[in-house]
């Protein structure tokens, strides 16, 4: 399939962030675009145990763990899909914001949740979101 631009999408697991993922999944289709999925995560810089991290966890696992849950979360919503858009995943390290905007470079649009797995429920736009919709290079959709 030739595609025609690029759509990303934040995901991080939470349901913002899969209700995210369907939209652009629809969105790829309907553009015949490359769907681009991105995951950022953060090596913590200390530790609060004297003795330093619990495990010995490379960055290099936590990336892959990363990108073995975001594969996950695409293969199960597009398991048998005959017109599932052509998908990559990007893993990157860094703050959630910095990393999706960075990958909307050169996208046409950039698909988030309304809010992630931050720890005030209440709020209508998380911070990764506001951010996004701030910085982003393009068009940005927000999914409630």
């Amino acid at each position: 399939m030739d595609t025609h631009g690029t759509v990303v999408v934040g995901v991080d697991g939470s349901e913002g962030s899969l209700a995210a993922l369907r939209v652009a999944v629809d969105e790829a289709r309907r553009r015949s675009a490359l769907l681009r999925v991105v995951t950022a995560y953060e090596v913590p810089t200390y530790w609060a145990l004297p003795a330093g991290p619990p495990t010995g966890v490379t960055r290099e696992e936590i990336a892959q763990d990363a990108l073995r849950a975001a594969q996950a979360e695409v293969d199960q919503l597009l398991a048998g899909d005959p017109a599932a858009p052509k998908v990559d995943v990007l893993v990157a390290a860094g703050p959630a914001a910095k990393v999706l905007v960075e990958a909307a470079a050169q996208a046409d649009l950039l698909v988030v949740g309304h809010r992630g797995r931050g720890g005030f429920a209440s709020v209508l736009l998380g911070s990764v979101g506001l951010a996004c919709v701030l910085h982003a290079p393009c068009t940005v959709t927000v999914v409630r």
